[in-house]
């Protein structure tokens, strides 16, 4: 049955930033689908999310700390392969924003959000495929932003980190492919979460992105569930180095 290539019972994921409200959705959609979750949050535990995992008769395990201190890198993986004894499924999802004018952008805000949104990237998936590779069995998925492609407004940090994230998944695909490993990434449109309400709020800007948006409306972080699961499961094995839009048509406007 081609559902069946959708289920992912038996994997283990590890999504960062599992408190996002784009974390949150992901995890509890891989966990719909039958994966066990590893869920890190960066400012406290994420327990409740882990509560509604195992309420779906799935495993959880919650991990937190500072995905900009490399060493919590190595803590992370660790901590899950100890816990769990693999990682089939990597989410970096993790991501940090701070708007401003660029000629204002501190050296020390744009080390932070180039060390949060694409170094920990890198680092994750390096150490995460190490253990794929040797089984020749793995998804990693990165979440990218309609920013990669575009430059946006007063967020240099966040454009030039998510445009990183779109040329390290295609890298890591072009080597990882032949080895059993996919990497792909999704870009969210904008969607109605707590980073976008500065813009929401704003009469002005949120009229202007509304009426670009074919599909008349925000999306919700449930719009990303589907593309999350398809891009861990089975479903999406030939599939490598792609960038999946979910944007409501914003970038076909």
């Amino acid at each position: 049955m081609v559902l069946d290539l959708f289920r992912l019972d038996g994997k283990v994921a590890l999504v960062t930033g599992a408190l996002s409200e784009i974390g949150t959705a992901i995890a509890l959609a891989l966990a719909e689908a039958g994966a066990d979750v590893a869920c890190h949050g960066s400012a406290r535990a994420p327990e409740a999310l882990c509560e509604q995992i195992r309420a779906l008769g799935r495993r959880a395990l919650a991990v937190t700390g500072d995905l900009y201190d490399r060493a919590f890198h190595r803590h992370i993986v660790a901590t899950t392969l100890a816990h769990f004894g693999r990682i089939d499924i990597l989410v970096n999802n993790a991501s940090t924003i701070r708007r401003g004018a660029a000629v204002e952008l501190s050296d020390e805000d744009w080390d932070f959000i180039l060390g949060i949104n694409l170094t920990t990237v890198f680092r994750l998936s390096q150490m995460v495929a190490k253990d794929m590779l040797e089984r020749r069995s793995g998804k990693i998925i990165n979440i990218a932003s309609l920013l990669a492609f575009q430059g946006g407004w007063q967020a240099p940090a966040f454009a030039a980190s998510k445009g990183g994230v779109v040329q390290l998944t295609k890298s890591l695909a072009n080597e990882w492919a032949s080895r059993g490993v996919n990497v792909n990434a999704i870009s969210p449109g904008y969607l109605e979460v707590e980073s976008t309400r500065p813009l929401r709020e704003d009469p002005v800007r949120h009229r202007q992105i509304t009426e670009r948006i074919p599909a008349e409306r925000w999306g919700q972080p449930s719009d990303l569930a589907g593309a999350a699961v398809f891009l861990a499961s089975a479903a999406s094995d030939y599939v490598h180095g792609h960038v999946l839009v979910v944007d409501g048509g914003w970038m076909g406007r």
